[in-house]
């Protein structure tokens, strides 16, 4: 917690001067908002003779990082944030904490609270206060987004290389299912996915604890994660899986944050953190799960199997339902091994029907997410969608792990959706006398000839696929609009209808990490920027000189950070998306949707436009998860979609302004629409972005902007974004 402070370090008049702050700032799509606060931040410094450096964590990483010696002689710290970012490196110091929306809005009132602000103590908590920056998701769903958003890449090169040793080494044996040979080069790549697969579970669990403790509860998480998943701990046999991580991830975490309220010793307090918090939460952990938590779970797994025992006389179609709802219910877990192994044990008595309904129903969970994320692409962020690819591949390899990111997210969508889909795939394999002969499911068995009754099988498959996808996209959908009619999420990016901020503690998960942790829908990107400008340039060292990344620098130059006016070649701005024929100094429309339109044609002036009315469609949609009126009569509607065959920009002026929904209640006056094809890519248009949301926070900039009296004079001042 925070404790109070003294005296503010400065006093008024003349001390003023020396008064030296930090900020950061950073939104949960890392796009307009964080520049934008940096740079009203800034010129509020500047306007009163204040030092000030801002860090920003934005969708293109973290950069003008703090450093050490930042910290050691600044005054106060600003946090303007909506998702977490990392206090412990502010221990000591007086830290504010407000949502980014506060930054934006009232920077000289956040410069006059910091100084008598609570000063930060290592016991604090590190989680970023939201207050003014709209409602939050709550800590335990940032919790578990943060070990979902680390495992996902366990997830997809462990399938990966498990599908590519089975496809390239693989062949089917009598004696035991899909075999590698031991001694090949493909054992060993296989060796490799497995390792991943194991280290899957850890990290989920791990990384959940760290979000809650921080760093004291990664060790027990991650230990507690494989003793979840290793049910030769407490005599089972099939671990908990990754229902089991998530278990002991909100055990871990919340028992060591406990653990920190005791009162200990002062000589006792340094160790505590390194030595005395990991080794009590791990070990009371630990047993916890092995005697307590283990034992139902090895129960559970007995009875389930003698139940089923008891049904091999039953209906085939209410079998394979039974075994289809099982295998889809935790993807590895107690549940899904005990239908499987079920049914791997009846191969060995001549009854292969049993296995042939157990592996139509294995690939239908990875596959029906992967085909939800192509289907309504919109409510998937950038990530999901490429983790929706790897999991389509994976699903025909019969890795039904492929869908436990999914699964992970969402339970409450995900699994009912799985679980139907795996029971309809099962049924029409029961009912069509399915056999499979080896112990192992999806079409690669099929394939490789395991499989009799082949047709049946992928029509099982694909009818499962189908409903698990199309059940997945209705549930998300529901809940995203129930969600939204409670707190609809403002901001430029696409908040995703499942666009967790997935956050950590720490740097680590604010940039995404090479984990991937925090994926925004990307607004503009492209793979076709030129390459001389493929490098940012005007670095946010705000308050500085542009890319001089000097410890602490002067805020009087604030507005100047993104650069210096300069024209681009043939009179094109923003990288050459933004020409002559894409702006128009008098917007005629008077409401969004009649705004959206006009710009739409505009944009199509260029011949990139493939499809007018999809383009209007898709920048609507996106108006439906959140405004994209930034205030300071500024809105930027945007469409991500293959309705243009490449990156273009437009922008019009609006005399009477048109009504935008902004934060800050004002009428849009300067429009910029941005629309990119799907499979663009690149941070060099994220990169434009940021430096156009930071130029626009200054008055001149807009004001000049504003009177323009043509088309070319536009261009001009629109030229200063660098």
């Amino acid at each position: 917690m925070t404790s109070p402070a003294g005296p503010p370090p400065t006093g008024g008049g003349s001390e003023q001067q020396r008064l030296k702050l930090l900020a950061v700032t950073a939104c949960p799509t890392g796009i307009a908002h964080t520049y934008m606060a940096a740079e009203k931040l800034a010129q509020a410094a500047a306007s009163r003779g204040i030092d000030m450096k801002v860090e920003t964590q934005g969708s293109i990483g973290a950069e003008n990082v703090l450093d050490d010696n930042d910290v050691s002689n600044a005054d106060g710290i600003i946090v303007a944030a909506d998702k977490d970012v990392d206090l412990s490196r502010f221990v000591g110091k007086r830290v504010l904490t407000v949502g980014v929306a506060e930054g934006i809005h009232h920077p000289e009132r956040l410069i006059e609270r910091v100084r008598s602000a609570p000063v930060h103590t290592a016991g604090a908590t590190t989680a970023a206060s939201a207050s003014g920056g709209g409602k939050e998701r709550s800590v335990a769903y940032k919790a578990l987004m943060n070990g979902v958003s680390y495992m996902i890449p366990f997830v997809v090169v462990g399938g990966l290389l498990i599908a590519i040793s089975l496809s390239l080494g693989g062949h089917t044996d009598p004696s035991g299912g899909l075999v590698i040979p031991k001694d090949s080069f493909w054992m060993d790549i296989n060796n490799i996915g497995v390792i991943g697969f194991t280290l899957m579970v850890p990290i989920l669990s791990g990384y959940i604890a760290y979000a809650i403790g921080d760093r004291p509860a990664l060790v027990p998480g991650m230990i507690g994660g494989w003793i979840a998943n290793t049910g030769d701990l407490y005599d089972s046999k099939a671990g908990a899986g990754f229902i089991g991580a998530i278990v002991t991830g909100f055990l871990a975490g919340y028992l060591v944050l406990w653990i920190k309220k005791v009162k200990v010793p002062k000589f006792v307090q340094p160790i505590m953190p390194i030595i005395v918090i990991p080794i009590v939460a791990t070990t009371t952990l630990g047993l916890f799960f092995i005697y307590v938590i283990g034992k139902p779970i090895s129960w559970v797994f007995e009875h389930l199997t003698d139940w089923l025992s008891g049904m091999t006389g039953t209906s085939a179609i209410l079998l394979g339902a039974i075994l289809g709802l099982m295998i889809a219910f935790d993807m590895g877990g107690p549940v899904n091994k005990t239908a499987f192994l079920f049914g791997t044990g009846l191969i060995a008595t001549g009854n292969q029907t049993v296995m042939g309904m157990c592996a139509a129903a294995i690939p239908v969970m990875p596959l029906g997410q992967g085909l939800a994320t192509l289907i309504r692409k919109r409510l998937y962020t950038e990530q999901e969608r490429e983790t929706g690819l790897a999991a389509l591949f994976m699903g025909c390899f019969g890795i039904s792990e492929g869908a436990i990111p999914f699964a992970a997210a969402r339970p409450a969508q995900v699994i009912p959706a799985n679980m139907l889909g795996g029971a309809v795939a099962g049924a029409i394999a029961g009912v069509a006398g399915v056999e499979d002969a080896v112990p192992h499911g999806g079409p690669i068995v099929a394939v490789l000839g395991a499989v009799s009754g082949v047709p049946m099988f992928f029509v099982a498959v694909l009818i499962g696929t189908a409903v698990t996808a199309l059940t997945t996209v209705t549930l998300v959908d529901v809940s995203e609009r129930r969600r939204k009619g409670v707190a609809p999420v403002p901001g430029l990016g696409v908040v995703g209808p499942l666009e967790p901020a997935l956050v950590g503690v720490g740097a680590g998960a604010a940039a995404g990490g090479a984990a991937g942790a925090v994926v925004a829908q990307r607004v503009v990107a492209s793979s076709s920027a030129p390459a001389a400008e493929a490098a940012p340039t005007g670095t946010p060292n705000v308050g500085g000189t542009g890319a001089d990344n000097s410890p602490k620098t002067d805020a009087g130059a604030g507005a100047d950070a993104v650069g210096t006016p300069a024209a681009e070649a043939d009179g094109a701005v923003l990288s050459g998306y933004l020409t002559e024929q894409t702006v128009k100094v008098v917007l005629d429309a008077r409401d969004k949707e009649a705004a959206i339109r006009e710009m739409a044609e505009l944009l199509a002036r260029t011949g990139k436009v493939a499809d007018l009315d999809e383009l209007v469609a898709t920048a609507l949609r996106r108006e439906e998860q959140g405004t994209t009126g930034l205030g300071e009569e500024i809105a930027i509607p945007h469409a991500k979609t293959d309705a243009v065959t490449a990156p273009v920009v437009g922008f019009a002026r609006s005399a009477e302004g048109v009504e935008w929904g902004s934060l800050d209640g004002t009428k849009a006056r300067l429009v910029f629409m941005i629309s990119v094809p799907e499979a663009a890519a690149g941070d060099e248009h994220l990169r434009i972005l940021a430096l156009l949301s930071r130029k626009l926070m200054d008055p001149g900039f807009r004001e000049r902007l504003i009177a323009a009296p043509d088309e070319g004079a536009v261009l001009e001042v629109l030229s200063e974004v660098r």
